[in-house]
């Protein structure tokens, strides 16, 4: 595949990815958002439909509640009621029903034919005992019932609330309903509206996709031959420069001035310390104290000067990093950095790369640092072992240990666990700890024999 090809890929590919994810995305929000739209919707019609219902029959009631309250002929004021009930209604639909509470039918203005016959056993299209239904709800103080009933208007079967309450002195049921039939046509159109919306985000969406893809093959097609050659020519010297280049090296430099300057201010740090404790307590104050103080501070000077002109230790040129090791052990246990540190070396050493005893050398004294600094450890264990293969280095301490993801999660914690962690990468090793708080530390840096030195030495 050309080279133009590739780019015109490169781009049109997560062009169309990122619309298609888009795409759905809105449909996906869209679809929640109808969905509680028809929730909202709904709840709040039928809460304007039960408080319309029971204003109704509030009303009924109200008309024929001086003829249940005054004295008289009771069947003389139940019939004048019933005739009253049978001359109130709102709109061709909306009527008032009566029964006895045995379920026979004393008044329906719609349905005449129903007057004086026994419903009680009567089961809409859904099975559902729709008079008894009632009458219960009538028997517990009122409320409201869903049931099927024929419309007047249309004779359609459709849902319907009814509501109705009790009056008991003279055994009836009034009630009255509303057919939900308008509710679900405007649900329909709400459905039908979104969908349409959805259909329309999701065409221009596909029209910018179309755009898009258009614009940048347009584009493709304007290179040459000599834009791709001059493409090439960057990329092959940006290769080169990205090889070559000194930043990397700068970049060991900067670890350098944190790891072996902050290693010496802490252990000048630990004798200040001791120095301090001993005039508090009272104690004669050693003059070996102040003096390796002072020695330490000019040695970080020194430090700062040497650091630019060398990458590694000079212990390790001098001693070999099993050496080194130790004395790094014993001058950190001098220096009040632990009461123990045990330093032991396994296996049958071999020659290292420069780079490799550097790192290791460096992960040590970092570990030691941390052990001292942050966990308080007071035994340290160090051990190198030389296995077929493998270089491997465990550091262990007693300390007051910590929570290893919560460090790595922090963006200002866990630098020098960074630092260890990026130096062993860059040799094509790795890095492990094992810390929980109260448990203590151990770390363990691995580094594979099978480098090449040559190439480990230009990292």
């Amino acid at each position: 595949m050309q080279l133009r090809a590739k780019f015109i890929l490169l781009a049109v590919l997560p062009l169309v990815a990122s619309l298609i994810l888009i795409a759905l995305a809105v449909r996906h929000q869209e679809r929640e958002l109808v969905q509680r739209e028809h929730a909202l919707v709904e709840q709040a019609y039928m809460e304007a439909r039960r408080a319309e219902l029971k204003a109704y029959v509030a009303l009924a009631v109200s008309t024929v509640k001086p003829l249940y309250e005054a004295p008289g002929d009771p069947l003389a004021q139940r019939a004048q009621a019933l005739q009253l009930l049978a001359s109130l209604d709102y709109g061709p639909d909306g009527y008032f029903f009566v029964y006895d509470l045995q379920g026979n039918s004393l008044m329906h203005s719609r349905q005449p034919e129903l007057v004086g016959r026994n419903l009680w056993g009567m089961r809409d299209p859904q099975g559902r005992p729709t008079i008894q239904q009632l009458i219960a709800q009538a028997r517990q103080g009122g409320g409201f019932v869903d049931y099927l009933w024929r419309r007047p208007s249309n004779g359609q079967v459709e849902a319907k609330l009814g509501y109705v309450v009790p009056l008991e002195r003279w055994g009836w049921m009034i009630g009255t309903g509303l057919y939900l039939g308008d509710i679900q046509a405007t649900m329909a159109q709400l459905d039908a509206q979104a969908s349409s919306n959805i259909a329309t985000t999701l065409l221009w969406i596909a029209g910018i996709a179309v755009f898009g893809v258009a614009l940048i093959s347009s584009t493709g097609l304007l290179l040459n031959v000599s834009e791709q050659r001059l493409a090439d020519a960057k990329l092959r010297l940006l290769a080169h420069q990205v090889v070559q280049s000194q930043e990397d090296e700068r970049a060991h430099l900067a670890r350098e001035l944190h790891d072996g300057t902050s290693q010496t201010l802490v252990a000048t740090k630990l004798l200040v310390e001791s120095a301090v404790d001993a005039l508090e307590a009272g104690r004669p104050l050693p003059a070996r104290v102040l003096a390796t103080a002072l020695e330490r501070l000019k040695a970080s000077l020194d430090e700062v000067r040497r650091i630019s002109h060398r990458l590694r230790p000079a212990l390790l040129d001098s001693l070999g990093l099993p050496a080194a090791l130790e004395t790094l052990g014993r001058e950190f246990e001098d220096d009040g950095g632990a009461e123990q540190v045990e330093v032991s070396v396994q296996g049958e050493p071999v020659e290292l790369p420069e780079l490799v005893k550097t790192v290791l050398f460096r992960v040590a004294q970092e570990a030691l640092t941390n052990a001292a600094k942050h966990a308080a450890a007071v035994h340290l264990q160090l051990s190198l072992s030389f296995e077929p293969g493998w270089v491997r280095l465990q550091i262990s301490d007693d300390g007051a240990g910590f929570d290893e993801a919560a460090v790595q999660e922090h963006p200002r914690q866990g630098i020098g666990l960074r630092n260890m962690r990026e130096r062993l990468a860059s040799i094509g090793g790795r890095l492990q700890i094992r810390s929980q708080p109260g448990a203590g530390t151990e770390v363990w840096a691995e580094v594979p024999l099978s480098l090449n030195p040559a190439s480990t030495a230009s990292v």
